[in-house]
């Protein structure tokens, strides 16, 4: 968890509304740079943000998260989806709310459309319950880029990271399917604040467009 403050070039501290911004996707779109880029281009804008990442930021939401990346026992769908939103709300009612309140832009690496996409499409989880938990949560951002890739480009930077496949690449290229059209489903019923990005041109293009965009949606 990053925080960064923005100051406008008269040396005071820009005065701005709270908000939130997630970046989605799968796991070779790029998201934890581009959550990065973007929050260090907002600071430096002018714009007090705070950098943070879902499963986690948050001391108790953090130790969900090593369980979830350590445990080996399969889980049912729905379980697993529990468990993400038990650290979603620690997160949120300790680390997002507060930072709202204050006045910051956050930049979150994931949220709960990850639920949706990974437990959801991707494994089978009941949407209606995962939407259930969406409101038990009553926070939603108010901005959603997903970061999209062909899966010809997926697997070939997955082969690039050389090393060993997840819990979830372990699932198959059907499963890492269900997942991207996922997102898409999202994406289209969500149009008021998601946006589909094309994350196969360069780190530095993508981030260009992502800056843009989220200046344009939320000056």
């Amino acid at each position: 968890m990053i925080q960064t403050s923005g100051e406008s070039t008269s040396g005071h501290h820009a005065v701005v509304k709270g908000r939130l911004i997630t970046i989605e996707g799968t796991d070779c779109a790029g998201k934890s740079t581009q959550a990065r880029l973007l929050a260090e281009s907002l600071a430096a804008s002018g714009c007090p943000t705070l950098l943070t990442r879902e499963p986690g930021g948050a001391p108790g939401a953090e130790v969900l998260r090593g369980f979830l990346l350590a445990n080996r026992t399969a889980l049912d769908p729905l379980a697993e989806a529990m468990i993400h939103f038990a650290a979603r709300i620690d997160h949120a009612n300790r680390t997002l709310r507060p930072a709202i309140a204050a006045g910051l832009t956050i930049v979150c690496d994931r949220f709960f459309d990850s639920t949706m996409a990974y437990q959801g499409y991707g494994q089978g989880a009941d949407p209606s319950a995962i939407t259930t938990l969406i409101r038990l949560l009553d926070l939603t951002p108010d901005l959603t880029f997903v970061l999209d890739l062909p899966p010809a480009e997926e697997q070939r930077r997955r082969e690039q990271r050389g090393r060993s496949a997840d819990r979830y690449e372990r699932l198959g290229p059907e499963f890492l399917e269900r997942v991207r059209w996922g997102f898409h489903a999202i994406v289209k019923t969500h149009p008021e604040r998601c946006i589909l990005i094309d994350a196969s041109p360069s780190p530095a293009e993508v981030h260009a467009r992502l800056f843009a965009l989220a200046q344009a949606r939320l000056p």
